[in-house]
């Protein structure tokens, strides 16, 4: 193998000039280096300090770092705890919205239920005030019957209810039949009270004697009032044969 030499013409020795520019060259450089580790409020050294200056120690521990692990738990629990808190107040804040709730609908049904109640006792007091007002028209309205035979006992009856004579619809109607036939302008002008001059009349054939002594007051004075004639000729009854139920003939 061939040697690379280099020939004289090819190869340069440094001269002093070059030499000392190299040198300052480095020397910057390891001013620049020491420089930057120096802090900004320290005081400088020279390139010679600086590389002369032994190098700092660093020392290891391999004890775990057991106050930065503390900080680190506690804040998690601090974190842990407030949340739990956050949520403890979300609960209760929920709970009282529903007892709210729960007591404006208790309220509101309370107050429905008092309004249906005033309602049906208004109500009930108005059905009551018309029943009164009925009751009044009814008992000072006089009470009316029909211009027949059937008004005519009707009525008597109710007469004699107030004067507390007795007699029933059934045996005053048989006797009025059987005495006039239902005709309450029936004269008798052929019996002894006739010949006496004191003829029977009307429906149950009273004598003017009898209806005078016998006469309801309420009733007509007229003899051949069918009501005056039928309540005195019951009155009459009443007092002889206890009531003109018992009557079955002439009396």
């Amino acid at each position: 193998m061939s040697k690379n030499i280099l020939t004289r013409g090819h190869s340069r020795a440094l001269t002093r000039h070059h030499k000392l520019a190299v040198a300052g060259v480095a020397a910057l450089g390891a001013a620049a280096i020491g420089f930057s580790a120096v802090p900004s409020n320290a005081s400088t050294t020279t390139s010679s300090e600086a590389a002369s200056a032994p190098a700092a120690k660093v020392s290891y521990s391999t004890e775990p770092i057991q106050d930065v692990r503390a900080d680190v738990t506690d804040r998690l629990a601090s974190s842990s705890l407030k949340v739990e808190q956050i949520a403890a107040k979300k609960e209760a804040a929920a709970e009282a919205a529903a007892r709210k709730a729960e007591a404006a609908a208790q309220k509101k049904a309370a107050a429905a239920a008092a309004k249906a109640e005033a309602e049906r006792a208004r109500q009930a007091k108005e059905a009551a005030s018309r029943s009164a007002e009925r009751a009044q028209v009814w008992k000072s309205a006089p009470q009316t019957y029909s211009n027949t035979l059937d008004g005519w006992i009707r009525e008597s009856l109710s007469i004699m209810k107030k004067h507390g004579i007795p007699g029933s619809y059934e045996g005053i109607h048989r006797n009025i039949m059987r005495e006039s036939s239902g005709n309450p302008k029936a004269i008798n002008l052929w019996d002894i009270n006739a010949q006496n001059g004191i003829p029977s009349k009307g429906l149950l054939q009273v004598i003017p004697p009898t209806f005078e002594a016998y006469h309801v007051p309420g009733t007509s004075k007229n003899i051949y009032d069918p009501v005056a004639n039928i309540t005195a000729a019951c009155n009459y009854a009443a007092d002889k044969y206890g009531t003109m139920d018992n009557v079955d003939s002439a009396y």
